[in-house]
């Protein structure tokens, strides 16, 4: 960009300057032309154009991302946990320790103070209040120095009563502690003695409560056992009565049989009524048709051949009929038939008609737009100067 500075010389003339141009804006106006290249060569790629994006792709690559996503997401879950139960080991490692710790060193105190005591050294006078110096015995009227002094003012004249009493009460304290853990000790074993014993107890008892279970069991197969004893010998004992039953029938039949008037033939009890108002002859006792009732038979079945043909005569006649109401139905239709079909025509005719006139008229339409309207139409140039930029 270049600015100009007009302005007038000392003689009167007018002269031009040219100024620096603004860097930023160059800068401004190359990232836009840098950014236009860029679109026109995205929008312009045959390949995005027409093949577009590949989805199946794409999705399967969002697939994966969530599956690792997930593995990630488990695979931290499984290291928390882990975490999680190497610092509850820790924390109960150092639990141990300081309880173990804590146990040493009240040992240690308790043998310091029963075999390392301060006045059991050697140098216990030093220790322990100067307890040899005290004892010296000093000539009365003999005169003392500074280094004489054995006992200064403000020292406590009964530290060692005071230190005795204080191990004594150390030592009864330790006493206590260990009747207390002692008596701990034996608590827990009498506690574990009685839930033993309890075990033990309840063992036993669910011994005991198995075998009489099983004694019980045992007890019932028995009695199921002699219950089926007893119910198959008495349906063994129904059989055979049943079977005697049936035999003495079977001899009472055989007995009325033989005595009975189907062996005697009797022609009294062949001609009795057997059971309603007109007599019948048994099955077991008819010897055949007589003359008047062959004769019966024939006029019967004359008379039902008679019936039979007239119906026959009837039926035909009827269907003569139908038939006839048929033919004239049909013959009705075909007309109508007929008469709607030359109706269609016509309008179909009709239809034509107008539709011809419809073509002749958008065909005129057409030819006007042709010839007389559009006539003035585009060429190349026109064509060429669209999409000429990514915008």
């Amino acid at each position: 960009m270049t600015h100009f500075w007009q302005g007038f010389s000392p003689i009167g003339r007018m002269q031009s300057f040219d100024l620096p141009e603004d860097q930023a804006t160059l800068k401004a106006v190359e990232r836009r032309r840098s950014a236009e290249s860029a679109r026109k060569a995205r929008i312009y790629d045959t390949r995005l154009r027409v093949m577009g994006l590949d989805v199946d792709a794409l999705n399967q690559q969002v697939e994966e991302k969530r599956r690792r996503q997930n593995m990630e997401i488990l695979r931290d879950e499984a290291f928390d946990k882990m975490r999680q139960y190497h610092d509850d080991v820790i924390l109960q490692q150092v639990t141990r320790e300081r309880s173990e710790r804590a146990v040493v060193h009240a040992d240690l105190t308790q043998h310091w103070a029963t075999h390392q005591r301060a006045e059991d050294s050697r140098d216990a006078d030093l220790k322990c209040g100067l307890k040899g110096a005290v004892g010296i015995s000093v000539p009365e009227g003999a005169p003392l120095g500074p280094a004489s002094m054995q006992v200064f003012q403000g020292e406590g004249t009964e530290e060692e009563q005071r230190r005795k009493e204080r191990m004594k009460k150390t030592g009864k304290e330790l006493q206590a502690q260990r009747q207390d853990n002692e008596r701990s000790i034996m608590r827990e074993k009498h506690r574990e003695k009685l839930v033993s014993k309890e075990l033990l107890h309840q063992d036993a008892r669910g011994v005991r409560m198995c075998a009489e279970e099983e004694q019980r069991k045992r007890a019932a197969r028995v009695a199921l056992g002699n219950y089926n004893q007893a119910l198959a010998a008495e349906r063994a004992e129904e059989a055979k009565e049943e079977q005697r039953k049936e035999e003495r029938q079977n001899l009472s039949e055989i007995s009325h049989t033989l005595a009975s008037d189907l062996m005697t033939e009797e022609e009294a009890a062949a001609a009795g009524p057997v059971g309603g108002a007109k007599p019948q002859v048994p099955a077991d006792r008819w010897k055949g048709m007589s003359a008047e009732q062959r004769s019966a038979i024939h006029r019967e079945r004359e008379k039902q051949c008679m019936e039979k043909r007239s119906r026959r005569q009837a039926e035909r006649a009827q269907d003569a009929a139908w038939d006839l109401q048929r033919l004239r139905l049909s013959t009705l239709a075909e007309q109508e038939e007929s008469r709607r079909a030359a109706l269609d025509r016509q309008k179909r005719l009709e239809v034509d008609g107008c539709n011809k006139q419809l073509a002749r008229e958008q065909q005129a339409a057409q030819d006007f737009l042709n010839k007389t309207l559009y006539t003035n139409r585009p060429g190349r140039d026109y064509f060429l100067q669209f999409n000429s930029g990514s915008r």
